[in-house]
């Protein structure tokens, strides 16, 4: 085992530490950096699916992910009502492109179903101004799959090379027991978040929208 993956790994387990029991309170520092990281990888999904290439196998891949993933940021970090629409519509779109994979080949039918999850989550969050619990659930549940990719990466079950391919997900989909500890991890993490932050909310800072 390297030094790379080591450090890697260690990364992964604290941030994701941090996401599964803090995430909502963390939220306004985080938020840029996962509106850039949440467009990125949205930008450059979305790409690979309509190109039928690999995750970033493209140069176009890189730059739609790293446009999508800049806008992403400034917005989030300007108005913050918009950076968490784009988070919920960050998720929405991998949970709607997530399930149309199990049925379908990458193509332009998961692009748009994909996409029509982004829509339909951003607006029913900011609709039912349920932002506070979707927070807690996205928070939780990023924070779950960043641990398993530390976990994972120390006992082999996945390469370095691999980690812009969302392995994860692949060993999630071939073992259950891996399925079980994620989603024990992510409600767990879930509940921990609600207990805390019962008096808890987060106000837009003075300075942004």
């Amino acid at each position: 085992m390297t030094f790379q993956i080591i450090c890697t790994a260690i990364i992964a387990l604290i941030i994701g530490v941090l996401a599964l029991l803090a995430g909502y309170r963390l939220f306004l520092f985080l938020l840029p950096i996962w509106g850039f990281f949440g467009g990125f990888a949205m930008g450059a999904h979305a790409t690979a699916l309509l190109l039928g290439q690999g995750f970033l196998a493209t140069v176009t891949g890189w730059i739609v992910g790293f446009v999508a993933g800049l806008v992403f940021a400034v917005l989030s970090y300007l108005i913050y009502i918009v950076g968490v629409a784009l988070l919920s519509a960050a998720f929405g779109y991998f949970l709607g492109a997530g399930i149309m994979l199990l049925f379908l080949d990458p193509g332009l039918i998961v692009t748009l179903v994909g996409l029509a999850g982004a829509v339909m989550m951003a607006f029913i969050v900011i609709a039912l101004n349920i932002q506070k619990p979707v927070l807690e659930f996205i928070t939780s549940f990023g924070g779950a799959t960043a641990v398993m990719t530390g976990v994972l990466l120390l006992f082999g079950r996945i390469q370095f090379e691999s980690l812009g391919e969302n392995p994860v997900q692949l060993v999630l989909q071939d073992s259950i027991f891996w399925l079980i500890v994620w989603l024990v991890l992510g409600f767990a993490g879930f509940a921990i978040q609600i207990a805390s932050n019962r008096t808890y909310v987060i106000e837009a800072p003075e300075n942004r929208i």
